[in-house]
């Protein structure tokens, strides 16, 4: 590979490794590993790639998932139809051999574990220019065509979805240094609260943003900060631009319904490019929750503390020289 090539293709690999790093992710055995193959006659390779592999612990189930990452980093030019269609069928071959490689085992799972396997394209525009609708390519892919396994699936996160985790990755770090409002790492979780059919069965071990949490509508960070006699909170990132009111009144009745918003409890709701409207959508919101819900100014007053405000746009880019240097 061109050194070129090589530094294009560690921006990806730097990037990821910020992002998922303050979504708890840990990260298993070495990177950029090639490891043989299990079925050559139907893969028509030798091989497969694992760039790196993440994992955490499932909250809903006693199980660990293991993210075998394919990071790209392309240009507006090479982001097409035919170039993600192939990052994705090889995703899925590796997957569909990663449950029985005993080198992927080795390298990669924990032995005490029955481990989850799933794949991960991670695509990151390096110009900053790519302006088209990705989920356009990604619908032209039929998966029947896919080998993954049942149990399996591939999460693939486009320009847009990089640009969207790069922003909140970004705020949680400024929330926790300059702004001095989070606690250190080891003093925040991701919020998986019980539900009707599901039960949160690992409380205290399931701390890492799932892909679920990262794929939906909003991420909700939770926090203990032992410097401020322990007092609560939580951050909503919201990756609706607030363009309704309908918008917010199904999150205020996710916190309430949840208990997050609880005397002596910190709230903060993060929009990104929000609408125009985003805070007097929210402001009637509050309003119209309390005339139709009730609760008089108990509820009013709990709504009304929630900190509603924009999160700063950030776009990185690496330099080629720099990523070249720390190459050797």
């Amino acid at each position: 590979m061109a050194g070129e090539t090589i530094n294009k293709a560690k921006m990806a690999e730097k990037l990821s490794r910020e992002i998922f790093a303050e979504f708890l992710w840990q990260r298993m055995g070495p990177t950029n590993l090639n490891w043989p193959c299990e079925d050559e006659a139907t893969h028509k390779v030798k091989t497969h790639p694992s760039d790196v592999v993440f994992y955490y612990e499932e909250p809903y189930r006693q199980a660990r998932t293991y993210v075998n990452c394919d990071l790209k980093s392309y240009g507006k030019g090479s982001i097409t139809a035919g170039s993600i269609r192939s990052a994705i069928e090889s995703l899925a071959r590796a997957i569909s051999c990663a449950e029985k490689s005993e080198e992927f085992r080795t390298n990669f799972l924990h032995d005490h574990i029955s481990p989850e396997i799933c794949g991960l394209l991670f695509v990151y525009n390096h110009d900053g220019e790519y302006d088209k609708d990705f989920n356009g390519l990604l619908t032209q892919i039929k998966n029947e065509k896919l080998d993954i396994p049942t149990k399996s699936k591939i999460v693939v996160f486009g320009p847009s979805d990089v640009y969207w985790l790069n922003n909140v990755h970004h705020e949680i770090a400024y929330m926790r240094g300059s702004a001095s409002i989070l606690p250190d790492r080891e003093y925040c979780r991701y919020f998986y609260p019980h539900l009707v059919r599901r039960k949160n069965v690992q409380l205290e071990h399931a701390k890492a943003c799932t892909l679920e949490m990262l794929t939906a509508p909003w991420i909700v960070l939770s926090y203990t900060d032992p410097k401020k006699q322990n007092r609560k909170g939580f951050v909503v990132f919201c990756r609706q631009r607030g363009t309704s009111v309908e918008e917010y009144l199904y999150l205020i009745d996710y916190l309430m319904h949840y208990q997050v918003l609880v005397d002596g409890t910190d709230v903060f709701i993060k929009t990104l490019d929000a609408h125009p409207s985003a805070a007097a959508h929210f402001g009637k919101a509050k309003d119209q929750y309390v005339d139709e819900y009730g609760g008089g100014t108990d509820i009013k007053d709990r709504l009304n503390s929630i900190q509603f405000s924009q999160i700063n746009d950030v776009r990185t880019k690496f330099s080629e020289l720099e990523l070249g240097m720390d190459n050797g």
